[in-house]
Parts: C-alpha cells; sequence; structure tokens
C-alpha cells in the first residue's frame, strides 16, 4: 500500500457507512487521520458503527446533524448512494470541502495498475470476463468496485504484481479528483439515474472521469458506435482505441457477422464465443482488447470466450422446466437492459417485468416485444407495464405480488419451447432492497417447479 501524504492528523467525515464506508473509515483510521462516521441508522441497530467506535474512530448515528460541518472537516468521503442534494453534501459543496468516494482512496494507495470499466450497461458482465481472462493469462488480477468488492480494501493489499479490474459507477466516479487508470473501459451510454445526477449532461460528465486524467501513457477503449460517446472520447488525452460491433476498424477492435478483429486483422471467430447475445457482444470486445493490451496470450483469451457464459443475474440460464428455459435477468434495471435481454431469444417469451416507478417509458421495448405472448408484471410499474404490454398486443397478463407468486404465474401460462424471462426493465427498491435479492427470489420460487 502507498502511503498518501496529508491524510495524517486529517479530519475526515466518512458520510454514510454499508461496505464502502466502513472499509473507508478503518483505512484512514490506520492512515492516521481524525476519522468521525456519520450514519443515519440509529446506533444500538448498528452494529458497524458499534464496532468501529470500538476502534477509536467517532461515530455520530442516527440522525444528520445540519451543522456537523462546523467541526472543521477537511474531506468527506461519503457512500456513493448519498446523493448531492442531501444537506450535508450540499454544505460541503458551498463549503469548498472535498467530497471522494472511496474509489478515490483505492486509486491513492494502490500500488498496482487498475484497470476502470464503467457504462450505461455491461458492466458486471465486462469486468467479470476480463478478470478471468486475466488470470488465465497469470495476470494476478484482483476485482473490485461497484461489482461487489470494495476497491480501496482490496488495493490495500495489492502489489505492483497484481492488476486491479474495477466496476464504477457514476456515482463513485463523481467522487474522484485524481483516479487514473492505466485501461479506462466506456461501454455505452443510455440515459439512466437522472433522479440522482439531475441531467444527461451531468450523468455523461460523471462517466468522463473514467479517463478525464489519463495522459498518452493510458488507454481508452470506447464505444465508437455511438457518437455521444466518441465525443467525450475526443476529450481524452489516452491513447484511444475503439471498438465497434458494425465492421472492421483497423484502429481498435471490431467484429462482423464471422469473426472479431484487433487492428483490422483477424483475430477470432465469434462461433467460438460461449457468452450468449448479440448485447453481450460488446462485452466480449472491450474485455479482448483490454487483455490484448496487458499482453495476455492469445490461447489463454479464447479458452476463456470458449468457456464464459455469463454473470448472475445478468441473462443467467437457471434451468430447464417441462421443456421451458428459464432466465434471471435481474440485473436489468432499466429498459435498455430489457431490450437487450429480448433481442437476445428468438423463442416465444413469457416476461416478468416491474418495478420502482422512477416514471420512465417503456416505448424502446416495443420492437422488441413480438416474441411475448404474455406478461406477469408486479411492483409500482405494474399497472403502466401492463398497459404497455397490452399496447402491445399481448393478450395474457397477471398481476403478482411477489417472485413465487410471478413465477409460479409464469409458469401457468407458458408453453412447451417458452423462454420465461425475468427481465425487469426497472429498479428493485419498492420490493426488494438490491436487484441481487430479487434474482435470488427468483431462482429459489423457478427451483421450487
Amino acid at each position: 500500500m502507498k502511503s498518501v501524504n496529508g491524510m495524517e492528523h486529517k479530519k475526515v467525515l466518512v458520510l454514510g457507512l454499508a461496505k464502502s464506508g466502513v472499509a473507508a473509515a478503518e483505512l484512514l483510521h490506520k492512515m492516521g487521520a481524525f476519522v468521525t462516521v456519520n450514519d443515519a441508522k440509529p446506533f444500538e441497530e448498528n452494529i458497524d458503527a458499534q464496532r468501529l467506535l470500538q476502534k477509536g474512530i467517532t461515530v455520530i448515528c442516527g440522525r444528520h446533524p445540519e451543522d456537523l460541518l462546523d467541526e472543521g472537516f477537511e474531506l468527506i468521503v461519503k457512500n456513493p448512494g448519498i446523493p448531492y442534494t442531501n444537506i450535508l453534501v450540499a454544505d460541503a459543496v458551498k463549503r469548498g470541502i472535498p467530497i471522494w468516494t472511496e474509489i478515490e482512496l483505492a486509486y491513492l494507495i494502490s500500488e498496482a495498475p487498475m484497470i476502470g470499466i464503467t457504462g450505461s450497461n455491461g458492466k458486471t458482465t465486462t469486468t467479470t470476463l476480463l478478470y478471468h481472462i486475466l488470470n488465465q493469462g497469470g495476470l494476478n488480477p484482483l476485482i473490485a468496485g461497484n461489482i461487489g468488492t470494495v476497491a480501496c480494501s482490496v488495493t490495500e493489499n495489492a502489489t505492483a504484481d497484481n492488476v486491479v479490474v474495477t466496476e464504477l459507477s457514476s456515482f463513485q466516479l463523481m467522487g474522484t479528483e485524481q483516479f487514473k487508470p492505466k485501461i479506462a473501459i466506456w461501454t455505452n451510454l443510455y440515459e439512466a439515474h437522472i433522479d440522482y445526477h439531475g441531467s444527461m449532461e451531468e450523468y455523461s460528465n460523471a462517466k468522463f472521469a473514467v479517463t478525464r486524467n489519463q495522459d498518452a501513457s493510458d488507454y481508452l477503449i470506447y464505444n465508437a458506435d455511438q457518437e455521444v460517446v466518441v465525443s467525450y472520447a475526443n476529450k481524452s488525452h489516452a491513447h484511444k482505441v475503439p471498438f465497434t460491433t458494425k465492421g472492421i476498424n483497423y484502429l481498435g477492435i471490431s467484429a462482423d457477422d464471422d469473426m472479431i478483429y484487433w487492428l483490422g486483422k483477424p483475430f477470432i471467430k465469434r462461433s467460438s464465443i460461449a457468452l450468449p447475445g448479440q448485447h453481450n457482444l460488446e462485452n466480449v470486445l472491450v474485455a479482448v482488447a483490454a487483455a490484448i493490451i496487458m499482453d495476455c496470450p492469445k490461447d489463454k483469451i479464447e479458452h476463456v470466450l470458449s468457456s464464459f457464459t455469463g454473470v448472475k443475474h445478468r441473462t443467467q440460464f437457471v434451468r430447464e422446466w417441462q421443456s421451458r428455459k428459464i432466465f434471471n435477468d435481474s440485473k436489468a434495471t432499466n429498459t435498455l437492459a430489457t431490450r437487450s435481454a429480448l433481442a437476445a431469444f428468438k423463442q416465444p417469451i413469457v416476461l416478468l417485468a416491474g418495478g420502482l416507478d422512477r416514471g420512465h417509458s417503456f416505448e424502446e421495448l416495443r420492437p422488441h416485444m413480438g416474441n411475448v405472448h404474455a406478461v406477469v408484471v408486479a411492483g409500482e410499474t405494474a399497472k403502466r407495464f401492463a398497459e404497455f404490454a397490452e399496447s402491445c398486443g399481448v393478450e395474457k397478463i397477471a398481476y403478482a405480488d411477489d417472485m413465487e407468486s410471478g413465477v409460479k404465474q409464469a409458469a401457468d401460462l407458458s408453453n412447451e419451447g417458452d423462454v420465461i424471462l425475468l427481465s425487469p426493465a426497472c429498479a428493485s427498491w419498492d420490493q426488494y432492497p438490491t436487484f441481487e435479492v430479487r434474482g435470488d427470489k427468483f431462482i429459489e420460487a423457478a427451483m421450487k417447479l
């Protein structure tokens, strides 16, 4: 772990706990900072806060005192999910107090080079696939970030012989200042999280932080098929590696119907790739490009591509039941992800959808609803999605209270040869704390059929 100048005796406020807040507080405490943790959960119910207090860290729980910043904090490390409209965060902005997420800490202490992966969709699949390729290639990768492993805990123990593969959300990237990955990957950009960022421009600017500090010694792998991403890539000072699924590109990595090309030369046949779905081709391209840049042997890349079939909750095959194939795509928390999932299947589909109502339209799903012959809806958007499905010509529509009843109804509505697909097009927070919990409940119900 690198030492970071200026942290000793610095007054730091860690705002919000969960895994990232706990890890940041403990790390800053080890670095000699005077750490105060503030979390909304009452102390008597807050096991993390109790444990941090025992380590000598100041803990304030149960509320966010509006005058807390009068204590003279020089830095705030906040949980990524806390918006900038939060009273304390907004006050810190006015006072000019730096606001980080633990990703910035992770970068500052890391002895290992970092690969930062962001985008509206595909981050987790890309991160996991690249990790497996680099691991097969003997490059000692570590995996971290939004995928579930706190980055600063990973980089604390990383050495120069490792490489840290990091999934990064826009929430995390907003809290960075010096973050500079060796390889930045920008998979795509679609409208998302506007309720958090306030505008598409602010969301896009947050994503740009993945490459903002890069220079000519670094690499940016970016989506050349999206003009908006290209416009941001043009602002980057990194060595640019475009990717496209629309034919051969001689400057980066590309694909046509039969082949993946590197710098315009054939690299691997698409028929040897196990990961299903056209939407996953982008993920394959960027992972392969990063692996090539890292000097991973070609045979190791090919081996992983021929065996990697996906990530849990991302168009995950669950089981076959009475000649129906059941897939869990709980990670599809927006219409773009659900559109990609629907496009991946040619069979008739029974779709389970619905969840948190953010007011967004389902219209971009319309061209892909042709194979959907039945829909089971749940959550806050149930009525709206049902009306949309009906307008698409779907005749069989059922309402469910939870995943167990939803799976049972989907099974009743299905026929032999169908795909039963959970792809909600909505976040889970109206009924489940995370999309993972929602997906696990779906899997449990599917296994009971």
